[in-house]
């Protein structure tokens, strides 16, 4: 297949893409030699040669190892300040106030933190702000609080990168500051003992695809290091990995690298179910098989979020550093229990977003290049899921905003590929446009007044039409082999699980299995369509289409029952009744017509 003509000839598929395949004549031919010279199996191969892999590195790739991954901690700026003024605190003792973000990636850096220091015997205490009340970073109030409690070191994770004002006010009362964060930063700074950020502006270090948990976790190498040539006794950080593990594949960072690592072995220390806050909550969502990335994402993340989004923001630490099995479930039941409280807000949310999107982007869809939604009665603990579900279903960037009674809204924002969120956000913070916002390339936060919700939204258009149209126009649908039902055995998925973890960067493998017979299409949850799929040689696969139910995809896919269609997404196995089958996770779908 050249590589200008379309995969299976699909120019345009029921989403509206063109297929093409993954790799091109450079890629497929070392993809051979990956088959030829290490053995392994077609499909594999291809996969790694689809995401850079050579036949040289091939190997080490499907086995990250933390050790050979991780660079000097000494890279990142201020490194060393940071681990001179955390070991102090551990060595002698002192009282530490932890500030954390009220999502996963901030509950898992503060119980990190905690960890470590309870091993060297410093008291602690986590603050994770009051979503509705504090808002997100450090705030005065929380400071002088935490300072009056005797805290004598200040440590914010996953935030205060941008807090000038609340980290001046820990410094006059006398704390010690260090922020270890990963959100992109201003020009000035804040003053501090030290400020750990691969992503601020004079950090050279190349390591801002890390999420805060993994920065925490290489300042804490760095202070054992510290503390090693004090003679103290070194923890064992490898217990830490599993919530390294589990905030990188929340916060959606680039699993590539020393992400990969990190991940990789964090799957395997977790099913090793020794931190009883996981355990509990893989029982809750009953998850009683080996974890995998995807599970985190989807299945354990939004639990731990559901407290900052709409109960109490300290849950998510707490469960995950307690080490009580009882009260561990007990805290698992109630974020549960708010999960799914919480799912019930987004899909009410969701239907007004939607209108609201529609009604800016017109029929067709091609009138807007980002879709700004608000509303007065919306929650702002969810409007970051709402901005997520809008992104996906337009392929867009997208704000949900929520309007509060103080002439000020706040929100957020999602990003697709190659379209920079944060950079246009911190822009409108510095022009005057925003009262405050922050993030990274694919997300972002935002306060602004009710009356500049038009001006935000028209200077977005202004600022990112061009990426977002140079984002679509490449936005084809990258198949890496075509397969038939019969080939779609346990035994590939086992193969193909060692070019994981996938998720964010590391894509899931994309299958494309040409000429299915849609037997039938049921709606299944909450808008999700099942279809029973069958091939000319009468194997047959089961296809799950999330969320899509009431989609014009989806009903693309209702329209095409009883007619063969090409189909393509990401395999998955399925556990129930005792047997274990592979299902397909479609993504997209073509009619037969389109490729003749």
């Amino acid at each position: 297949m050249s590589e200008s003509r379309a995969f299976l000839d699909v120019e345009r598929s029921f989403n509206g893409r063109r297929w093409q395949a993954r790799l091109d004549e450079t890629g497929a031919r070392e993809a051979l030699r990956m088959v030829q010279v290490l053995g392994l199996p077609d499909l594999v191969a291809r996969v790694l040669a689809g995401r850079g892999v050579t036949a040289a590195d091939a190997e080490a790739y499907l086995n990250p190892r933390i050790r050979d991954l991780m660079p000097d901690p000494a890279t990142i700026q201020d490194m060393n300040a940071a681990a001179k003024r955390l070991a102090h605190a551990a060595a002698s003792r002192e009282k530490v106030a932890i500030f954390g973000d009220y999502d996963v990636d901030g509950a898992c850096s503060a119980a990190e933190m905690a960890e470590f220091f309870a091993f060297h015997g410093a008291p602690t205490r986590i603050h994770i702000p009051d979503r509705l009340i504090e808002g997100y970073g450090p705030n005065v109030d929380a400071i002088r609080m935490l300072a009056a409690d005797g805290a004598t070191l200040l440590v914010c994770v996953d935030c205060g990168t941008a807090s000038h004002e609340p980290l001046a006010e820990a410094r006059r009362l006398g704390m010690g500051v260090v922020v270890l964060d990963h959100h992109q930063a201003p020009e000035t700074l804040p003053e501090t003992d030290a400020l750990v950020n691969p992503n601020r502006q004079d950090d050279l270090s190349g390591l801002g695809h890390l999420c805060a948990a993994a920065v925490t976790f290489m300042a804490l190498v760095a202070t054992n290091r510290e503390l090693r040539d004090r003679g103290a006794p070194a923890f064992d950080l490898m217990k830490l990995v599993d919530l390294v593990a589990l905030a990188t594949v929340a916060d959606v960072v680039p699993l590539k690298g020393l992400n990969r690592a990190f991940v990789s072995q964090g799957l395997k220390i977790m099913h090793s179910r020794s931190r009883p806050g996981l355990a509990a909550l893989f029982d809750i969502a009953r998850l009683d098989r080996p974890p995998e990335a995807w599970h985190l994402g989807f299945l354990i993340g939004p639990r731990i979020n559901a407290g900052g989004r709409i109960g109490d923001s300290a849950l998510g630490a707490r469960l995950l550093g307690i080490r009580d099995a009882i009260e561990a479930t007990k805290i698992a039941e109630k974020l549960d229990s708010l999960n799914k409280e919480r799912q019930g807000i987004e899909q009410a949310m969701l239907v007004e977003a939607e209108a609201q999107a529609l009604g800016a982007i017109g029929i067709d869809e091609e009138r807007s290049s980002v879709i700004v939604t608000a509303d007065a009665r919306w929650h702002p603990g969810v409007v970051g899921l709402v901005a997520a579900r809008l992104k996906e279903r337009f392929r867009r960037p997208a704000f949900a905003i929520a309007i509060g009674q103080n002439g000020e809204a706040v929100g957020s924002g999602r990003s697709i590929s190659g379209v920079d969120l944060g950079k246009v956000v911190r822009q409108a913070v510095d022009s005057g446009l925003l009262v405050k916002g922050g993030g990274h390339a694919m997300a972002a936060g935002i306060t602004i007044a009710i009356d500049a919700i038009p001006a935000f939204n028209a200077y977005l258009e202004q600022q990112l039409t061009a990426d977002v149209e140079r984002s679509r126009a490449g936005d084809s649908m990258r198949i890496d082999a075509a397969l038939t039902p019969a080939s779609a055995t346990p035994a590939l998925m086992q193969a193909l699980a060692g070019g994981g973890p996938y998720g964010q960067g590391n894509s899931e493998p994309t299958v494309a299995f040409p000429a299915l017979r849609v037997n039938d299409v049921v709606t299944v949850g909450q808008g999700h369509l099942k279809l029973r799929l069958q091939g000319g040689d009468g194997a047959r696969i089961e296809a799950v289409s999330f969320r899509t139910a009431d989609t014009p995809f989806g009903k693309a896919l209702i329209d095409s029952r009883g007619s063969s269609i090409h189909v393509c997404g990401n395999l998955a196995m399925n556990h129930w009744g005792g047997r274990e089958t592979v299902e397909l996770r479609l993504v997209d779908a073509a009619a037969m017509s389109t490729s003749r």
